[in-house]
């Protein structure tokens, strides 16, 4: 019985002995003695021999016996192992120790008379003990092993982690779950790759909890809502397109389409908000009304280009709640899209305005796999690093957890770009930040899909994504690129392009889509009567001679929220008593229902359907309004504009007029 002979045997997974077996066997170990070395033979055999228990392979016998790699086993560690394998059923650590023992010293003397060893270290050899209890095998990174057991089973592998970071990343997954535990949260993933050279340097697939919730499970892989990590790569897509300017307002107001009704996390709404700041504060209300205006279908393949392949319904399927985690995706393909979006932006600054066309890659697991950036192209591929580079000044000015130790760490040094999410009931918390060298990514819930009250993203996963920057090492920041930057005369108040009304300017640096963006829409030149009290509209006699005056006005609904946020906003003066009002000013807006919508009114615990509460915005709130549903009077509001009416099930007709004699309408459907 040769150790050939028992490799094949090993090889052929122990099949049943017979002499046909024993045939076979023979034949097979003269292929492989033609073919390897003694020296590759005996690791083979080494490779996969049983050592007792479940324990096979040299190297998990080294670990689960002595606690070390088989490299540093010493003499007597060494010939203990090369022993058990003859009959691991029977001799071996919990079982005839001493018989183990002494096949232990006989080989040892054998290796002496050999001169392997000398005298004296023949005698401290056979003095050493034998190992007690087994060692609990090494699980730094234990869902890696898995993962790549899977894809390389039966190959030794060198991995890309850091021993030191995997470890620290360990026990701050532990350190946080001690406070997290005690809301019912039991799982989290943490995710480090190494940007410049796509290596991913440490692998945390879950936390070491118990096996009842789902420890086992890789999180990592796994397909879970987005919640609002799709928010940054919509901006830099409408960026590209000229959609959007990074200071441009966009609508922060009540949103309805059809019966969809997105709110902001806060429950606020501000009126207007500037674009980077609806990024870096995870607006919802102006996010999906930027989906609305990209397109649902649109942006589902530029998700698909990114690498989400895993978005792959129909763009109906999704609807606008696309944006808002109506979508999975796993925490691997999210970290490689931001991976994927730094190197390109880091690319193009090093290369003086080159584009390459390997950048939207998987991150690399193993050393042997080295990362290639590709040859250079003409276009940028799938985002440009202009876009990419204002999506990422945006995204440091994310305010950060109220930790006073974080904030004070996170100081210039260590710049980075953070996004968190939370998907819709709480069930699963994002973090993903990154700099110029490193991008750190987190997840944090239950591998079961339970929600839990508190479990968001920047409350939960945002502290530990800190944590894990601690050991990360410093990175510069990004140069902006200035090839594909140009100035622009930009509204100091709208942030859209500088229209001919707008005095107060400033320079910004845009990319060249958005210099055919649309100009300012919010400046006009009103006519005021000499006291500058009144304005003056059509067919006014006012007696005095009239002057202009430049004025920032916004439309009833965004001006009512954004007055109660922003106390310096002057609304126009009233008219001039006499005067009418142009026929496209608009000083009322029917906040809810929105025009041609269909409602359906539920029943309350009583079965008699709920009252519908329709709600007005209007520039002088003091105005008195006053409602009718399909020429009926429901009665006037002040100051408030809210009216409750229980309509019938059919089509309605609602009209609101003010006391200045300017109407609304709105035909409404009830289910």
């Amino acid at each position: 019985s040769t150790i050939t002979q028992q490799t094949i045997r090993l090889a052929r997974k122990n099949q049943p002995r017979s002499y046909w077996e024993k045939l076979k066997e023979l034949i097979l170990a003269t292929r492989l003695e033609v073919r390897y070395s003694k020296k590759k033979i005996l690791q083979l055999y080494s490779s996969y021999a049983p050592f007792g228990g479940n324990v096979v392979g040299l190297e998990a016998a080294s670990w689960r016996y002595f606690g070390i790699p088989s490299a540093q086993l010493s003499w007597a560690e060494s010939a203990t192992l090369a022993v058990l394998p003859n009959a691991p059923a029977v001799v071996h650590l919990d079982k005839n120790r001493a018989t183990l023992l002494q096949k232990r010293n006989q080989l040892l003397e054998k290796l002496h008379q050999k001169g392997e060893i000398d005298a004296e270290t023949l005698r401290l050899a056979t003095l050493e003990p034998l190992p007690d209890a087994p060692h609990i095998l090494p699980r730094h990174a234990n869902h890696l092993l898995e993962r790549l057991h899977l894809a390389y089973p039966g190959e030794s592998l060198n991995s890309t982690i850091d021993f030191q970071l995997q470890d620290h990343n360990n026990k701050a997954v532990s350190r946080h779950m001690e406070q997290w535990s005690a809301n019912g949260v039991n799982n989290a993933a943490v995710l480090v790759i190494h940007i410049p050279t796509r290596q991913v340097v440490s692998y945390v697939g879950n936390a070491k909890t118990e096996k009842e919730h789902h420890s086992e499970v890789d999180i990592i892989p796994a397909n879970r809502s987005t919640g609002s990590l799709l928010k940054p790569m919509l901006y830099a897509s409408m960026l590209d397109a000229g959609e959007l300017l990074p200071e441009q307002i966009l609508p922060d107001i009540p949103t309805f389409y059809g019966s969809y009704n997105p709110r902001n996390f806060d429950k606020n709404y501000r009126g207007v908000v500037n674009a980077d700041e609806a990024l870096y504060r995870s607006l919802n209300v102006p996010s999906v009304r930027m989906l609305k205006t990209h397109g649902v279908n649109r942006f589902q393949q530029e998700l698909n280009r990114f690498g989400l392949t895993n978005i792959n319904k129909t763009a109906h399927y999704y609807g606008l709640s696309l944006i808002l985690g109506g979508a999975e995706s796993s925490l691997w393909d999210l970290c490689k899209v931001y991976t994927s979006m730094s190197s390109t932006l880091t690319h193009y600054s090093e290369s003086d305005g080159h584009y390459f066309s390997n950048e939207w890659v998987d991150p690399k697991l193993l050393l042997r796999d080295n990362y290639d950036k590709g040859r250079v192209v003409k276009q940028f591929p799938e985002v440009s690093a202009a876009s990419i580079w204002q999506m990422s000044q945006a995204l440091t000015e994310v305010k950060r957890p109220f930790e006073e130790q974080t904030l004070n760490y996170f100081t210039a040094p260590k710049r980075i770009a953070w996004k968190t999410g939370t998907s819709f009931g709480h069930r699963d918390a994002w973090a993903i930040g990154w700099n110029q060298d490193y991008l750190v990514g987190v997840w944090v819930g239950n591998a079961d899909g339970e929600g839990r009250p508190g479990l968001t993203g920047l409350k939960t996963a945002a502290p530990l994504l800190f944590d894990v920057f601690r050991k990360v090492p410093n990175a510069n920041w990004y140069e902006a690129p200035y090839e594909e930057l140009f100035p622009a005369e930009t509204c100091s108040e709208s942030g859209f392009l500088a229209g001919p009304n707008c005095l107060d300017t400033k320079e910004l640096l845009v990319g060249e889509m958005c210099l055919t963006s649309e100009p300012c829409p919010y400046h006009e030149i009103v006519l005021l009567t000499s006291d500058g009290n009144h304005r003056i509209g059509e067919g006014c006699a006012t007696g005095n001679i009239p002057m202009a005056k430049n004025y920032f006005v916004l439309p009833a609904a965004m001006e009512w929220y954004y007055k109660q946020n922003n106390p310096t906003y002057k609304s126009l003066p009233s008219l001039y008593p006499g005067c009418l009002s142009s026929a496209d000013e608009n000083n009322m807006s029917l906040i809810y229902p929105r025009p041609n919508s269909e409602v359906i009114l539920p029943k309350d615990l009583d079965g008699e359907k709920e009252k519908l509460v329709m709600r007005l915005a209007h520039k002088k709130p003091s105005t008195e309004v006053f409602w009718y549903v399909d020429d009926e009077f429901m009665g006037s509001t002040t100051d408030i504009h809210e009216m409750e009416v229980q309509p019938e099930v059919g089509k309605h007709l609602i009209t609101i007029v003010d006391s200045y004699g300017d109407e609304v309408t709105c035909l409404l459907t009830v289910g």
